[in-house]
């Protein structure tokens, strides 16, 4: 019998038990990259995110769940401030919560196992073990929101032009705009998609300004077209997905849309990163591997540059980020919030030609 190290199973790296160390993101990123199960894929994650943000990829952040409410908004803004994240996707709800810190209302822990009923009563509103207030974090917040929309001008506008007029907004209204990611966002060029234009406070708010005659509502077709022209005029792309749902789903719609629907030559993004508590069971996009969104034409290869990990991303985001800020030196923000128009344009020049070309043969 051959001897095991000759095994082509067997030519893995040598497992020993590891101890902690001084307590540094990279040592923790290197003993979890040396153990096993999930840990393994958390510390690929780190570095794949390292290898995105040091090859100058254009990096989108795509933002469901209720973790900024719950004060994860700071590692973003973090992010924004390095340099490491140049365009954003997130749900309504979560950019409508973020101005409730920097307008100083109350947002604090609670408890996910309580008596709802005796809540309600109370006038507290429960997002799992965080808690708001209806009348002073609620109500007072679509109060500020209305002040907001009286400054605006009614006109056809992509949600990211309006998260940036929104940014600006508390930016200058707020006592604690440096607590507003949003806010970060609208300084450092970045813009924020919405996976949806009425799937949230957002959206009623706007609904009820419209009864009295004003239309701000951004539109939805502008909106993917400007985010599909930022995804076409990237040299590369990496996309870093919290959790799945509608913001996974946009921000992975724009390349396919690109080659499938304007008939633009685009092969799909170049790196990718989700961390999910989904499984892939029934089909559902929030447990849809990477693999599978190859065959849509949202990726270009299956079998490199995907990292996708199995864990609640309250857990797993810390140390990715924690990583690349202690690894990666700040990049030069691309201000992409100043160039889309260009962006835009060039989508158009290229559909045009694709369909010139298309109708010609």
């Amino acid at each position: 019998m051959s001897h095991w190290k000759h095994s082509k199973f067997m030519q893995g790296r040598q497992i020993v038990p590891v101890h902690s160390k001084s307590g540094s993101f990279s040592d923790i990123i290197s003993n979890l990259d040396s153990t096993c199960f999930e840990a393994r894929n958390v510390a690929s994650a780190a570095k794949l995110f390292k290898f995105m943000i040091e090859s100058g990829d254009t990096i989108w952040l795509g933002v469901a769940g209720a973790g900024p409410v719950g004060g994860m908004g700071g590692y973003i803004i973090d992010l924004i401030k390095a340099g490491f994240v140049d365009a954003i996707c997130s749900t309504g709800a979560q950019v409508y919560h973020d101005a409730h810190f920097a307008f100083g209302l109350p947002v604090v822990q609670g408890q996910s196992r309580v008596d709802d009923n005796a809540m309600d009563v109370d006038g507290t509103t429960r997002i799992f073990d965080i808690n708001i207030r209806m009348k002073e974090t609620l109500i007072a917040q679509d109060e500020l929101f209305h002040e907001f929309a009286e400054s605006l001008e009614p006109k056809q506008r992509s949600t990211a032009e309006f998260c940036f007029e929104w940014g600006k907004y508390i930016k200058k209204h707020s006592p604690h705009p440096e607590q507003s990611w949003v806010a970060a966002a609208a300084e450092y060029g970045v813009p924020i998609f919405l996976d949806s234009e009425s799937n949230h406070s957002i959206g009623m708010n706007n609904a009820d300004v419209f009864c009295d005659g004003k239309d701000i509502a951004p539109h939805p077709s502008l909106s993917l077209l400007e985010g599909a022209s930022i995804v076409y005029c990237s040299p590369q792309l990496g996309f870093f997905e919290w959790g799945g749902g509608g913001p996974k789903n946009w921000i992975q719609t724009l390349a396919p849309m690109l080659s499938q629907i304007a008939g633009v030559d685009f092969e799909g993004a170049d790196r990718g990163i989700q961390v999910t508590t989904a499984f892939e069971r029934d089909g559902g996009l929030s447990g849809c591997t990477f693999g599978e969104a190859v065959t849509w034409g949202k990726y270009k290869d299956a079998t490199k540059g995907l990292v996708q990990v199995w864990g609640e991303y309250s857990v797993i985001v810390p140390l990715l980020v924690g990583y690349v800020l202690e690894n990666c030196k700040p990049r030069q923000h691309k201000r992409i919030i100043d160039n889309k128009a260009e962006f835009y344009r060039r989508l158009l020049d290229a559909r045009k030609k694709a369909k010139k070309s298309s109708q010609d043969k």
